[in-house]
Order: structure tokens, then C-alpha cells, then sequence
């Protein structure tokens, strides 16, 4: 069932390009990839031969939400390409629940997490959730519902408390520890922020296990002091201000990498909202949206739209990239996060790179499959190489010229198993 040969395709295994190659997958792994038209080794093996078309590594997005364990949020992505999702926030309970969805890998992508993020007190993003719910939507329930989920989660004040967070984290065999950095100044706010030499506890707690760190932070000056505390990666870019030779040399420091989301920081200051509509209205998304996701895609979070430009985290990108820093594909979808879709947003997410941010489209490709699966440490996945998962898709046209197709999917694989919205 997820054993077959893939020939007379141009591949992309995430840093090079083959104009007319195959790809033989046994038991859902790589077993070979030749730059040649191969024959199946037996009869058994199913031949799939595609000229014209393009096959790609699936899809990392590494940042999204499936809050409230979503069930849309792993079958949506999958079948937009995206074949493992890195969930930044979510409460255990939610968290045994997309682990249990993610088994079927016919109909969900894969899931890993951070579990619940290092929270403090009244800290983000307990403002910005209890704001959602209290619009003119919600109602009592979810308005009790968030008020307990808001009550289980992490208020951190002291190095032990960072501690003894990441020792739970790591009894619930999370894959890498989120923290929140975020004054609220972009949004004209000013919330409770963690002490830098908490963060760094939390870091510390972190490498010591093993584990990755990244942090939220959409300030800049917030930004450097998180990346001041030893964090891995970024899970935002900026957006109230004009990057700095400071912000490139705290990268620097630590060797980190960069998730801009510039898809949610465009919903955020309202400057995205054309290019959403654009994509959320494309004749090749239709039958993998649904309409309440549609109609989210086309809404504005608004919350930076006095205070923030979605030019300032373009800009930013470029500079970073310019100085050797790693930038990552990352979507922040998420359900209250309109302007987002899960799976459809990394689409859009890697025209911006190319379109905006002075990607090649091999380079922005290689930020969504090959860079997040080296800095995450996910090495069973990221390219078309044999020993690895069979996580492919396969795209009519070739994205490498214009990163637009790869919204042509005609075919995803995880583990070899093809996706059901493709039977």
C-alpha cells in the first residue's frame, strides 16, 4: 500500500534539483533516488509516471495553533502538502488528542510539540485570548471554557519554577520548549513580560535536557532581550520597527533562526488582507477549504494595524537573510488567528518570501522542508534522500520557476501512504 516507484519527474529533495529522475519507495521510506528512469525492481511495485510534474519533500510548516485540538487543523494541513506541523501552544489534554489524530497518516499530518509554553502570569497570550473571547461570538461557554484552560497553564516566577516546567514538559515527551516574550507594544499595549533571567532559566532547563528553545516576541526590542537569554530560534519576525545592526548581531550570537510568519503579522497590521483574499479564493484551494476556514482566511487581526508595518518584518527578513541567518517556513494558523489557514498559509507564506523578501523559490523551498527538519532535529524528514520517510508531494509544473504551483498538488504522501483527499 505505500510501496511504489515515482519516474520521469523532476525532483527537488530539498537543496538540489534532478530535471528527470525517480524515486522508489518501499514500506513507506526512500529505499532510491536516481537521476535516471528506473524499473520497478518487481511487479508488485506500483509505477506512478509523471512527466511535466515536480516532486518535493513534504512540507514542515513549524509554527501553527491546532487550539482546542481543532480536528480540521492536522487533516487540513495535510492536505494542503504540509506533511508535519510544529504545534507552539496547547494544553496536555489537547495535546493526547492530535497525537492520536496524527496516527492515521493517510488523513493527518504528522504532530509535534511544545506542549503548554512557559507562561507568567497575566502574561502572553493570556491578554489576546481573553480578548477573543470576549467579542460579540463567544459565547458563556467559551468564555468558561478559556478561563480553565488559562488556569492549567504555567505561571513561572522563579529559576526553579523554569526548571521544574521543562521536567514536565520533558514527562510529556514534548519535541522542543516555547517561551513568550511580548511587551505588547506593537499593539499599543503593555502586558506582563518575563524577566530576562527567567527566560534564561527556561533556556538553560531546555539545553540541559536536550531540547530546543524558541521564543515568541513580535517587538524589538523584545526580540533582542529574548535572544539576549541564549534562545535557539525566533517564532516571529518584528513588525514595530526597522531591523537593527543590534538584532543581527543577537542572532548572531546564538546562532538562531528566524519563523517571520509574515503571513499573520500581514493579518496583524491589516496591510496582508488583499493577498489573503487572493489565496483564500484561488479555483486550486476550493475543495481542500472549507468554508468557515475560508471565510477566517479573508478577516484581519487587526491588533497591530496602529502600531505596526508588515514592511518592517519584510525588511527584517531581508537583512537577516543578507547576514547569514536561517529563515524559517512557519504559518502561525491557527483558529482565532484570521488571516490564516492551516496548510493553505504556507503557500502563501512562501510567495511572500519570494515575492516580497527576495527568495528564490529553491530558497524558499528549502526554508520549508530542509532548514526547519535540520534546526528542529527532525532527521528522518526534510528531503528526498534514501533511509527517510516517503513524505512527498507531487506538483503539476515546476515551483523552482514559479513558486505560485506548488498550489497544483495532484498527489501528497506521508509515510508513503497517499493522502485521502487524493484517492
Amino acid at each position: 500500500m505505500n510501496s511504489f516507484l515515482l519516474k520521469d519527474v523532476r525532483i527537488f529533495d530539498g537543496e538540489t534539483e534532478v530535471a528527470n529522475g525517480s524515486v522508489l519507495v518501499k514500506d513507506g521510506i526512500i529505499t532510491k533516488v536516481s537521476s535516471s528512469s528506473l524499473d520497478p525492481p518487481s511487479s508488485s511495485i506500483k509505477v506512478i509516471s509523471k512527466p511535466g510534474h515536480t516532486v518535493l519533500p513534504g512540507l514542515i510548516d513549524c509554527h501553527i495553533h491546532a487550539d482546542g485540538a481543532n480536528p480540521v487543523a492536522l487533516p487540513q494541513s495535510l492536505s494542503f502538502g504540509v506533511t508535519t506541523v510544529c504545534d507552539m501552544h496547547n494544553e496536555p489534554a489537547n495535546v493526547v488528542k492530535l497525537r492520536k489524530q496524527a496516527e492515521d497518516k493517510s488523513s493527518a499530518a504528522d504532530f509535534k510539540t511544545c506542549s503548554v509554553a512557559a507562561t507568567i502570569e497575566n502574561g502572553w497570550p493570556v491578554p489576546v485570548v481573553t480578548a477573543h473571547d470576549k467579542s460579540e461570538k463567544a459565547g458563556v461557554n467559551a468564555r468558561l471554557k478559556t478561563a480553565r484552560e488559562i488556569a492549567t497553564w504555567p505561571k513561572l516566577e522563579t529559576a526553579q519554577d523554569a526548571q521544574n516546567y521543562v521536567e514536565e514538559r520533558v514527562a510529556e515527551k514534548v519535541d522542543y520548549i516555547k517561551l513568550m516574550h511580548e511587551s505588547g507594544s506593537p499593539m499599543g499595549f503593555e502586558f506582563n513580560k518575563p524577566s530576562q533571567s527567567l527566560q534564561a532559566a527556561v533556556v538553560k532547563a531546555a539545553h540541559k535536557h536536550g531540547l530546543l528553545a524558541v521564543a515568541h516576541s513580535l517587538a524589538l526590542r523584545d526580540t533582542i532581550e529574548v535572544l539576549g537569554a541564549g534562545v535557539d530560534g525566533m517564532t516571529h519576525t518584528i513588525c514595530d520597527a526597522a531591523p537593527t545592526e543590534e538584532l543581527i548581531q543577537a542572532y548572531k550570537k546564538n546562532n538562531a533562526h528566524c519563523n517571520p510568519t509574515l503571513a499573520a503579522i500581514g493579518s496583524l497590521t491589516t496591510e496582508g488582507q488583499q493577498m489573503q483574499e487572493a489565496f483564500a479564493h484561488d479555483e486550486r484551494a476550493a475543495r481542500l477549504l472549507g468554508d468557515v476556514e475560508r471565510e477566517r482566511m479573508c478577516q484581519c487581526m487587526a491588533m497591530a494595524k496602529e502600531k505596526g508595518k508588515v514592511e518592517y518584518a519584510y525588511e527584517s527578513v531581508k537583512k537577516l537573510k543578507a547576514a547569514g541567518i536561517d529563515i524559517l517556513c512557519g504559518s502561525d494558523s491557527a483558529g482565532p488567528a484570521v488571516g490564516t489557514a492551516w496548510g493553505l498559509s504556507m503557500h502563501h507564506e512562501l510567495s511572500l518570501f519570494v515575492n516580497k523578501c527576495g527568495f528564490t523559490p529553491a530558497e524558499a523551498l528549502r526554508a520549508a522542508t530542509v532548514l526547519p527538519a535540520k534546526r528542529f532535529g527532525f532527521t528522518d524528514r526534510g528531503r528526498i534522500a534514501e533511509g527517510l520517510k516517503a513524505d512527498l508531494l507531487l506538483i503539476e509544473g515546476n515551483p523552482l520557476d514559479d513558486i505560485s504551483k506548488t498550489l497544483d498538488l495532484r498527489a501528497v504522501w506521508r509515510d508513503g501512504m497517499l493522502c485521502s483527499k487524493y484517492v
